[in-house]
């Protein structure tokens, strides 16, 4: 058990690729906690997904030892995030299991709307804050400026940030030096009884659950038997233990102290994140505080392509979601799909990642339907019916209003591209707060319908402002829109995945890119194939794939003109069978891409 005057624990927080992961290797590597032949690029970045996207997804920890200039030797457990708005809840559990933060600024860019959110929220939960100026060895770098901006946009005294290159390992020394000297050692009583918080769990095909968590008061000692307050479970810790960032056993957790354990737990249900662990003998007299719980903003449905593998895509989506709290998901059933799940995410990026990562851990293949938001239906009766799914919107008649999920977005670009930027949000219906200048840059902040920006409003924000600008929305309120559902039939059949709800004034413009992209995915067939898209019974676009043609007439070497019509018409009569009970298989690339249509084309 170490002292607490010895114990620093802190988060390395940041906008995307200002250098956190970088940051951690050379701190790591200074700390001599890897040997040279072990050490990589991304070290804590443990998922191949992570590796090839050059982002990190999930929030490591690791305890570093450090002998300072004062002689004294401190231990450090440094928890690096992720810098991605999709991966916002990841962030604030690091933040609440530690008592400060590296704030990370890229020196040649400056503040970006993601350094922003994740300064406040290490603020709001209590932090103290040390600015590092990271890429002062690169010509454009501007230390000066960037501090001037630090402190006219954070409002954070950045007079004595270090100046740091966490890729050639300039100022890592004066890192370590203002953690041990200017951020707190945690506050716990040894002898109180066991009070720890649950900050994360996965899933070990060996250990079983693997539990990570914050010692608050008291020890955690291996052989304990420990109580996890929220659900009532009861197990005897078998291994406790640190990251460094190998797995080291130890014998007991100290206050203060961040690490693992394993109590030979086989349900998921067991652990849940924001728990309060405490000893079943002399147990805790209140749980800590725990976390809020995660909001999903976007949904969709994920249903196996053999309808045999369900029950391994429920106990796939139990041990995913054990490793990601952020993450839910519920039973349903489609008609055209059969079983599945229908699936709450925190944006986007983080549906893509569940999917990819369901697809290679755990070799499934699956069909994904279109995103969507939660949409308030007030019917006549007075009920609301929260709505996940186009396909279950009630009779229009029973219905009065249809409310939608606004976000509060806060844009920061260089004023070059802030026409292109404000174009973009108004065709997005957005609603302008607030227009102001930081130095060269601006800062605006709109309101948007959420179900305007889950699509491809971040890839055509990077692609008008040539990447330079950056982008962070918080939840606003429900608003009330004129919203109709879309229909997609696919040779005269419904295609419930591509379903979705759109607002009146963009229905016909919706409707032909879906049918556009559509006409481009789907493979051809021998009959002809009619796209349309359908408000109620009114069609309001549509496209038809034109029938491949066989050559019936390649063996026919010279004679009558009448031999081949007749072999054309009997090809003709067998299209239009074929046309009548064909199936037409749609690609799952499809349904993917299609969400992807570029609304300018």
């Amino acid at each position: 058990m170490e002292s607490l005057e010895s114990l620093r624990n802190f988060a390395i927080v940041a906008h995307i690729d200002h250098g956190k992961s970088t940051l951690a290797d050379r701190l790591i590597e200074r700390c001599g906690a890897l040997e040279a032949r072990e050490m990589r690029s991304q070290v804590l970045d443990s998922m191949d997904i992570e590796r090839e996207r050059g982002i990190t997804i999930k929030a490591q920890t690791v305890r570093l030892r450090y002998l300072a200039k004062d002689g004294k030797t401190y231990v450090l457990n440094l928890m690096d995030t992720p810098g991605h708005v999709d991966f916002a809840y990841e962030v604030s559990r690091s933040l609440a299991a530690c008592e400060g933060s590296l704030l990370v600024v890229d020196s040649t860019q400056g503040v970006e709307a993601q350094t922003l959110a994740n300064a406040y929220q290490a603020i709001d939960a209590g932090h103290t804050l040390v600015p590092l100026l990271n890429k002062i060895d690169l010509p454009a770098s501007e230390p000066d400026r960037i501090r001037q901006q630090i402190e006219d946009v954070v409002g954070l005294d950045a007079s004595d940030a270090v100046l740091i290159s966490a890729k050639t390992g300039i100022g890592i020394e004066d890192v370590l030096e203002a953690i041990v000297t200017r951020l707190p050692a945690p506050q716990g009583q040894a002898d109180a009884p066991l009070k720890a918080l649950l900050v994360d769990s996965w899933y070990d095909a060996y250990l079983g659950v693997v539990v990570l968590v914050r010692v608050v008061d008291g020890v955690l000692r291996k052989g304990m038997k420990v109580r996890f307050m929220g659900t009532a479970s009861t197990h005897e810790a078998d291994r406790v233990g640190v990251f460094t960032p190998k797995k080291v056993e130890v014998d007991e957790l100290g206050p203060g102290e961040i690490g693992f354990l394993t109590a030979g737990i086989k349900h998921i249900s067991a652990t849940r994140v924001g728990d309060t662990v405490t000893e079943e003998r002399r147990p805790a007299s209140a749980p800590l505080a725990g976390f809020k719980p995660s909001v999903p903003v976007v949904f969709c449905s994920l249903f196996p392509t053999d309808a045999g593998a369900f029950e391994r895509l429920r106990d796939s989506l139990g041990k995913l979601a054990l490793n990601d709290a952020s993450f839910q998901f519920e039973a349903e059933t489609s008609a055209a799909l059969g079983f599945g799940f229908r699936c709450g995410f925190l944006g986007l990026l983080h549906l893509e990642i569940v999917q990819e990562r369901l697809e290679r851990e755990f070799n499934l293949d699956l069909v994904t339907t279109a995103p969507s938001v939660i949409y308030r239906v007030h019917r006549v009766d007075g009920s609301i019916l929260t709505l996940h799914n186009p396909a279950d919107m009630p009779n229009p008649s029973t219905i009065t209003t249809i409310e939608e999920p606004w976000i509060k977005a806060t844009i920061l670009t260089p004023d070059t591209y802030l026409g292109d930027i404000l174009a973009l949000c108004s065709e997005r219906r957005g609603v302008q707060i607030e227009l102001t200048y930081v130095g060269q840059r601006a800062l605006v902040i709109y309101y948007l319908p959420l179900n305007e920006v889950v699509f491809d409003f971040y890839d055509r924000l990077k692609s008008v402002s040539r990447g330079y600008a950056s982008f962070d929305y918080v939840f606003a309120d429900y608003r009330e829109g004129d919203l109709v559902p879309l229909n997609i039939l696919v040779n005269d059949e419904p295609v419930d995945a591509l379903a979705c709800i759109v607002h009146r004034e963009q229905a016909d413009r919706r409707g032909r890119a879906l049918c556009e992209r559509l006409k481009e995915l789907i493979p051809r067939h021998l009959f002809k194939i009619p796209i349309q898209a359908a408000l109620g019974g009114r069609i309001i676009a549509r496209e038809t794939i034109p029938a491949l043609r066989k050559d019936v007439t390649a063996k026919c070497y010279g004679g009558d003109i009448s031999r081949k019509r007749k072999l054309l018409d009997k090809q003709k009569e067998g299209k239009k069978r074929m046309r009548q009970f064909g199936d037409v298989e749609i690609p799952q690339s499809a349904f993917v891409a299609v969400l992807k249509t570029d609304r300018e084309k």
